[in-house]
């Protein structure tokens, strides 16, 4: 039996990367995952659905775009619907933007906030409304090292993951009365299609700053969300959670 037998939640950005590999990690704790991202994506979300499965969960593909209110209500909705139930969330879904505070577009800036900002922020308000209701439940976000630190050239990336954090810390304290948990996950450079990018000959320059040069892979970071969400971390609220291979330990390369 897994720690989450039972119990039923929502990850959004599920059709790839990390929150796929999130989904999956939950399935095979015996969760039931409403497994969420957009409409053009139903393909690779279809294909998460079986990955859960086989893992051993349940789940089912519900498309939606998580800057829309009425979407993330249609999520908790269909969970509810599905399995009985909402005892967790991952709010995952993200775009990155490259750009300085200088070059970064208005429209750039505020299709970056719908989604990476104002869409974990929809996420926690509707996912804690029923919580609060329901005897509680565990939520976490992805925010990013970017959400702790500051580089140059990701302006709007860095101002909304520091954003979720901020969030985090807000809904954690609102929610705990309630028996809601709140908790954020900051990864560093995770091996996601966004990362693949990158030439094979740039990971050792990218992971210079890390004790532990490598980059880390999705399966990894979900250990941490399954932790994190699971009754094992009962006394974590309110954490922006580092999963930096050793990146703010300190100098490192």
């Amino acid at each position: 039996m897994g720690d989450l037998e039972g119990r039923a939640g929502i990850v959004t950005g599920a059709a790839g990367g990390i929150g796929r590999a999130c989904a999956v990690a939950l399935g095979a704790q015996g969760a039931a995952v409403v497994v969420t991202d957009l409409e053009r994506q139903r393909a690779q979300g279809e294909e998460t659905v079986a990955l859960v499965e086989a893992a051993g969960g349940r789940a089912v593909f519900v498309p939606g775009d998580v800057a829309r209110e009425e979407d993330q209500e249609h999520l908790v909705e269909a969970c509810v619907a599905s399995f009985g139930s909402l005892d967790f969330a991952h709010n995952n879904a993200g775009i990155e933007l490259h750009g300085t505070v200088e070059e970064t577009a208005v429209a750039d800036w505020d299709a970056l906030m719908d989604v990476n900002l104002k869409g974990v922020w929809l996420g926690l308000k509707h996912q804690m409304a029923y919580m609060r209701s329901h005897g509680g439940g565990s939520i976490v976000s992805t925010s990013s090292l970017a959400g702790v630190m500051g580089f140059p050239g990701f302006a709007a990336y860095i101002a909304a993951k520091h954003g979720v954090i901020g969030l985090t810390r807000a809904a954690a304290i609102e929610g705990a009365e309630a028996g809601i948990r709140v908790n954020a996950i900051v990864p560093t450079i995770v091996r996601t299609p966004m990362v693949e990018r990158f030439a094979p000959d740039q990971e050792a320059r990218l992971t210079a700053p890390q004790a532990i040069k490598r980059f880390s892979e999705p399966s990894e970071v979900a250990e941490a969300v399954v932790w994190l969400i699971s009754d094992r971390s009962s006394l974590v609220t309110g954490v922006p959670f580092r999963i930096d291979l050793g990146t703010s330990a300190g100098y490192a390369s």
